[in-house]
C-alpha cells in the first residue's frame, strides 16, 4: 500500500511481516537505509487489540510482526522481503529457534496485490535456489489489522543490548544482516 505520495520522489510504502520474535525482526529492519520506521504488534489473529500476554499464549491466532515504512527507491519490496527470508528460518512451521508457537510463525502479510504477487515470486525464486533443505513454509496472507505492541517491546535489542536474549538470539541476527548486506546498511543504524 503506497502511503501519502504527493511527488514521485517522495511515496513511501509500508510492509508486514512476522519471523518469530518481533525484537529479532525489529532489530533487523532498522539498521537498514530506506527503512523509515519498524513498529512491533500483532496481526493474523481474530482476536481484537491483543496483549502480549494473549498473543504468547497461542490463542489468538496473532503472529509476533512488524510494520516497516519504508522509501521503495531506495529499498525495494522484493529486496526488503529477500532480506527478511535470509534473516530468518521460514522453513519451520510455527518455530524460531527456541521460540515455539503460532505467534512465532513466518509470516507476509499483504498490503495490496502487487504485494501479495511480489511474495509469492520471491518464495517461488527461493525455494528454486534450494537455499534450506526444506521448502519456505512462510503463510502469505492479506492484512485485515495491525495492533501495535506495548511500549516496551519497541526498540527493546537496542535499549536492551546486554540481556541474555538479546545478546545470544537477537545479535547474531542482527550480526548475519551486517556480514551478509553490508550495502544495504545506514550509516547510522537504529
Amino acid at each position: 500500500m503506497t502511503e501519502g505520495a504527493s511527488t514521485a520522489g517522495n511515496r513511501r510504502e509500508t510492509a508486514t511481516v512476522g519471523g518469530g520474535c518481533f525484537w529479532c525482526t525489529e532489530a533487523v529492519f532498522s539498521e537498514l537505509r530506506g527503512v523509515e520506521a519498524v513498529e512491533p504488534g500483532y496481526a493474523g489473529g481474530s482476536v481484537p487489540n491483543p496483549t502480549y500476554e494473549q498473543v504468547c499464549s497461542g490463542r489468538t491466532g496473532h503472529a509476533e510482526v512488524v510494520q516497516i515504512r519504508f522509501d521503495p527507491e531506495v529499498l525495494p519490496y522484493r529486496d526488503l522481503l529477500t532480506i527478511f527470508f535470509t534473516t530468518h528460518d521460514p522453513t519451520t512451521r510455527d518455530r524460531q529457534g527456541a521460540d515455539s508457537g503460532p505467534q512465532y510463525r513466518s509470516i507476509v502479510l499483504y498490503h495490496d496485490a502487487e504485494q501479495k504477487r511480489t511474495a509469492e515470486a520471491v518464495i517461488a525464486d527461493l525455494d528454486r535456489q534450494h537455499l534450506w533443505r526444506h521448502p519456505i513454509v512462510t503463510q502469505v496472507e492479506p492484512l485485515t489489522v495491525f495492533y501495535p505492541a506495548e511500549e516496551y517491546h519497541r526498540r527493546y535489542f537496542a535499549r536492551n543490548p546486554g540481556q541474555g536474549y538479546c545478546q545470544f538470539v537477537i545479535a547474531p541476527k542482527v550480526a548475519k544482516l551486517r556480514h551478509q548486506y553490508t550495502d544495504r546498511l545506514r550509516s547510522n543504524p537504529g
